[in-house]
């Protein structure tokens, strides 16, 4: 640009002179020329028209891609079609489906005679679209089932639930296009994000769905009270008697050996009552490893306020003579 600066710059005034004449006239004949073009008629182009889709919105939803405008030829005078072009003063063809989710389709046919009245200062030549699709639902309502999530849930170490998570409500109302509704399958899960729990539970949590399904999605209840108990789990060591089972009478383990050292948690509350139990380890015949011919322990007794149970040593070798 500096370069062409210098350059007339450099050219005598009266040069100077010329080419501004020469480029002033250039400029007056072309727009001359524009403006005379597009005074004319009977040009034909493509262009854009805006459409809106009308329906009933307190029964239908828009879950998909809506058609906002058409691709249309038209034929007319070049200053419209200047106009329709940069969507000038253009306004949008209002089309009316009266069941959407029964027929997501509109046919170029079904608004071809719609489309040329509205076109009150063009010639509709033809809708290039032959077909405009759309995704519309109808809404529903539907009760669905609350379903506690306990997959970020942690009870502190040594404890365990002593009771079936309870909700109140159980269930919940959601309204919302059928189609995704039918995603949520039934269920609307229930995040209980606490952790390190060491004692019974009973919280008021939010209802919520995923950002996602919140545009289309509502509820009728925003909260469900959740409960349930937790019981703690003591450690407890013990050493017990051994006692073989089915063992046949050439085959035995080391003499020396009369005890073995068993670990298991208890509940607390069952404390008084695993005292009372007459607990041994049992060695099972039938239960041994055919592979290296060893055999571990287990408990004559199991109940269920017992768990994790383990011995030491965890198994013994099988002595044939």
């Amino acid at each position: 640009m500096s370069t062409l600066g210098n350059y007339f710059r450099k050219l005598k005034p009266e040069k100077t002179s010329n080419i501004k004449v020469v480029v002033l006239c250039v400029f007056t004949a072309t727009t001359f020329w524009l403006l005379n073009a597009l005074n004319k008629d009977n040009y034909t182009t493509s262009v854009n028209q805006p459409l809106e889709l009308n329906y009933n919105q307190e029964e239908f939803m828009a879950v998909g891609d809506v058609p906002r405008e058409v691709r249309i030829q038209i034929n007319g005078n070049g200053w419209d079609l200047l106009k329709r072009h940069f969507k000038i003063s253009v306004t949008p063809l209002e089309v009316f489906v009266e069941d959407p989710s029964q027929k997501p389709f509109i046919l170029a046919s079904d608004i071809e005679r719609q489309m040329a009245e509205h076109l009150t200062s063009s010639n509709l030549v033809d809708i290039v679209q032959d077909t405009l699709f759309f995704s519309i639902d109808r809404i529903v309502s539907k009760k669905i089932q609350i379903v506690p999530d306990t997959t970020s849930t942690t009870l502190a170490e040594n404890h365990a639930y002593a009771s079936e998570i309870t909700l109140e409500p159980e269930t919940v109302t959601v309204t919302g296009p059928i189609s995704i509704i039918e995603q949520l399958d039934g269920k609307l899960y229930l995040d209980i994000a606490d952790d390190n729990i060491s004692e019974n539970y009973s919280k008021l949590l939010p209802l919520k769905l995923d950002k996602e399904k919140q545009k289309f999605l509502s509820l009728d209840e925003e909260t469900s009270q959740v409960s349930f108990e937790v019981i703690a789990f003591i450690e407890n060591t013990v050493n017990l008697d051994i006692q073989k089972v089915y063992f046949p009478g050439n085959v035995t383990i080391d003499s020396t050996i009369t005890e073995i050292q068993a670990r298991f948690l208890v509940q607390e509350d069952k404390m008084e009552e695993m005292q009372n139990l007459e607990l041994t380890a049992i060695l099972n015949y039938n239960n041994r490893n055919r592979e290296d011919s060893t055999i571990s322990a287990s408990l004559n007794k199991s109940p269920a306020y017992i768990k994790e149970v383990s011995f030491e040593p965890e198994n013994f070798k099988l002595i044939y003579e």
